[in-house]
């Protein structure tokens, strides 16, 4: 699968990931990654952890993201 940005321009580069906002593929040159905390949902009697993940997205979805 090729990056979606780089299409878009005439140039075909394997992607690396998925957007997670939009689904489009990205390569290493588009791709924005950021932490994130997952948080189990609160249940009676058990303990909250919280978890290190990381958050994928492409560029039009990361400035639409900043936007507000």
């Amino acid at each position: 699968m090729n990056c979606y940005e780089c299409a878009q321009s005439g140039r075909a580069s394997a992607a690396v990931a998925i957007c997670r906002l939009c689904g489009a593929a990205v390569c290493t040159e588009h791709v924005h990654s950021e932490p994130m905390q997952v948080r189990e949902p609160a249940q009676p009697g058990k303990v909250i952890h919280d978890q290190s993940a990381r958050r994928l997205t492409c560029p039009l979805c990361r400035a639409a993201e900043e936007s507000v």
